[in-house]
């Protein structure tokens, strides 16, 4: 699990997570890379419905549990 900022930092651009979201969402229907591992800083999905809906699900389906609609970044954040 990683941040958009994580995202953006780890591609070479620091202060960019508004960026690393735009380039996930125009990635293609049926991608095999992991974009539903990408949330924002407070840990929540930032995605509108029916999308939220379908991140969730892939995280619940990898034993990430929500707390109050969260990810518990201590837990599951990914750092390199």
């Amino acid at each position: 699990m990683v941040t958009y900022g994580d995202l953006a930092e780890m591609a070479g651009y620091p202060r960019a997570a508004r960026l690393a979201g735009q380039t996930l969402r125009k990635l293609p229907k049926g991608t095999k890379l992991p974009w539903h591992r990408v949330i924002n800083a407070q840990g929540r999905i930032s995605l509108p419905e029916p999308r939220a809906a379908r991140q969730r699900e892939l995280l619940e389906r990898e034993g990430v549990t929500l707390l109050n609609g969260r990810v518990e970044l201590g837990r599951y954040r990914w750092r390199p």
